[in-house]
């Protein structure tokens, strides 16, 4: 009988540990559509059936913001242009907190699926006398005009977060690791259990 309770607790936990990381992953897909979805879902204010009852669509929200990111897409690289930027420059001048917000979030976008990504040299750096190091990305290789030469900007991210920190510290305490960025995000995001399987 104990051979059985043992043999049971013991598929139990491997079940566990293969259905938990997928069902948390499928709920945290799902709350993050549907909040979006629903959000931005305008279908049960334009359209009323014939009893004059609401009609929601699901999945119209998301559309919207497919076709709303396409259409950005499309203007922004055959219809903007240098004078459009520079008068929404100015008008971003204007209004300084929304410039902030914007260009942070911009910075932030264009550093994780722009053309130049900038979390892709993963380094590590000693961080105090006990031998205790920390993985990061550089951000900045040139802090001259922060009169800070020599010096380097390294972005530490926190672990099941993504916020992080920027730390400045002399390029000669930065050594960088001959790996994928991707899989030592991954390491460091998932708290060392995962990305570095090769």
């Amino acid at each position: 009988m104990n051979r059985l309770v043992g043999a049971l607790l013991r598929y139990f936990v491997k079940g566990l540990l293969v259905v938990v990381p997928i069902g948390a992953a499928f709920f945290l897909i799902y709350w993050a559509v549907s909040t979006i979805d629903k959000a931005l879902n305008l279908s049960d204010v334009l359209w009323v059936d014939k009893e004059g009852k609401h009609v929601y669509i699901p999945g119209l929200g998301i559309l919207n913001v497919l076709v709303v990111i396409l259409i950005a897409g499309i203007l922004v690289t055959n219809v903007v242009t240098d004078p459009i930027k520079r008068w929404f420059n100015r008008w971003l001048n204007r209004l300084p907190l929304i410039k902030f917000l914007y260009s942070s979030i911009k910075d932030l976008t264009e550093a994780i699926v722009g053309e130049e990504k900038k979390f892709n040299e993963p380094v590590i750096v000693e961080v105090n006398e006990f031998g205790l190091k920390k993985i990061g990305f550089i951000v900045q290789k040139d802090l001259t005009s922060l009169d800070l030469p020599g010096e380097v900007a390294v972005y530490f991210p926190y672990s099941y977060s993504f916020a992080g920190q920027v730390v400045i510290i002399s390029a000669t305490k930065v050594k960088h690791l001959d790996k994928n960025a991707a899989d030592m995000m991954k390491f460091v995001i998932s708290g060392g259990v995962s990305g570095l399987d090769h």
